[in-house]
Formats: C-alpha cells, structure tokens, sequence
C-alpha cells in the first residue's frame, strides 16, 4: 500500500458518497490530508458522523451530511449544504452503492433489480446533475465515478451490479465530452477485489472464498481501500489534466 504520496488541496473542497466506511472513508481520509475540507455523505447519520469525527481528528474541515444518493432531493440539499459551508464543490467523489444477490439472471426479482440500478447507477446520475450544476457556475471541477471490474467485464451471478456499473461507464464518457471544454473533467475509477465490508458479502463470509479470490488476481493480492484513494486523488491532481472520460482500472491485473 503506497503511503508516500502527496498532493496538495490546500482551499479546496472534496465531496464524497458513501464516505462512512470502506474506500469512501479512505478517500476522505486522503483528502483531508491533502489538505482540502472534506464533505462525508451517507444514507446512515451515526456512522458517517463517526466516520467524519475519524477524519477531523487531526484538525481537518469535515462536513457529515446525511444522503440517500436514490433520492434527487436529497443529492440537491447535499449539494447545497456544500456549497453553503465552504463555497464550492472542487472535487466529487461518487462513490455510493451497493452489491446485488449473487444469482442467476433468471432468478433475480425485479425489485432487487430495480434497487441496484436506483442506487448505483441513477444515484450517480443524480450526484453528478447536481455537481455539474454548481462547478458549470465555478468554470471548474473534477468529478470521479466509482465503477468496477465489473463494469468492464461481466461477472458471472451480478448481472444487476455488473449491469449497473457498465452503465456508470457510458454515463461518465458521454458527460465527459460535454463537459471537457468547460474545465470539468470526468473520469471513473474502476475497483478490484478490495478490503472493505462489502467483500464479506460477495465472500458469503467465507474465508476459504476469499483465499480463491486473492489468488485470480495476477498481483496476488486484494487491492487496500488507500490504493483506490490514490488513484482518485491523481484523477482530481494537476498530473492527469489531460485525463478525460477514461475508466481506470484499479484491480491488481485481473482484467489486463
């Protein structure tokens, strides 16, 4: 895990779903220590205030908001809490979402269906309406997308969650032509195997899963939650300015 990398944010402002745990806390974290004020988003108040008192325990400026990213209404006020606490929206990290049943495409109801593609997919949807608007007033802004290798792959048994980050991708490259001439740059990244909570679930909670897991990845290995946040820190960095409507593939080789 890289731990020498250093950006600086210094007057900016970083907002991140799905920041109370995982690669969304990680990328705040970062953030916070890149110097920028850092706004935490989550569907559940107690733990991203918890999470949020974990960030600025060292002194950084750190908003929790509360967000269901499927509800547009709540994606605006998220915005404008932002914007009323620290004036701008510099970066947005939409990080958000959730893993669908491992199940044959055939045996998926429509509900889970419907609720997977709500919240990772549309809820994305609504994050960057919402961004976009504020950094068009700006002239300026960096939005980062969290797909999957999922979403440059399929994945045997997801069909909704791969379907939904597949989508993610077309979202991210249409709206990053139309926004590249008015200084936003959109980008997505594109997560492995990583240490998080949600592992357990695609695990089933077993260890004997996650052993055979680590061992399809050519690096060897899970990625750690601070290698997706470097990587979401370079795309919002001056080093990728000419980065635009790319998927980065962060996931050890699997999908070379």
């Amino acid at each position: 895990m890289s731990t020498d990398i250093t950006y600086h944010f210094n007057g900016k402002v970083a907002l991140i779903t799905g920041a109370a745990t995982g690669i969304g806390l990680a990328t705040a974290k970062r953030f916070a220590q890149a110097g920028a004020a850092v706004v935490m988003a989550g569907n559940d108040m107690e733990h991203v205030q918890r999470a949020a008192g974990e960030v600025g325990a060292n002194g950084a400026n750190v908003l929790p908001v509360q967000c269901d990213v499927a509800v547009e209404a709540q994606v605006q006020a998220m915005v404008e809490a932002t914007v009323k606490a620290f004036g701008r929206v510099d970066f947005a990290y939409n990080n958000a979402g959730i893993m669908s049943r491992n199940t044959e495409t055939s045996d998926l109801t429509a509900e889970e269906w419907d609720r997977v593609i709500q919240i990772n997919l549309t809820g994305i949807r609504n994050c960057m309406k919402h961004q976009l608007l504020q950094m068009k007033r700006q002239g300026s802004g960096a939005i980062i997308n969290c797909s999957s290798m999922g979403g440059l792959k399929g994945a045997k048994g997801l069909s909704a969650y791969s379907a939904s980050k597949f989508g993610v991708l077309g979202l991210t490259r249409s709206a990053a032509l139309e926004y590249a001439a008015q200084g936003i740059r959109i980008n997505a990244v594109c997560p492995g195997f990583v240490h998080t909570p949600m592992e357990r679930i695609v695990s089933a909670g077993s260890d004997e899963v996650l052993a055979a897991m680590a061992q399809m990845v050519p690096a060897g290995r899970f990625c750690e939650p601070e290698e997706i946040a470097d990587a979401v820190l370079w795309l919002c960095s001056s080093g990728s300015t000419m980065v635009i409507g790319q998927a980065l593939a962060v996931d050890g080789g699997i999908t070379t």
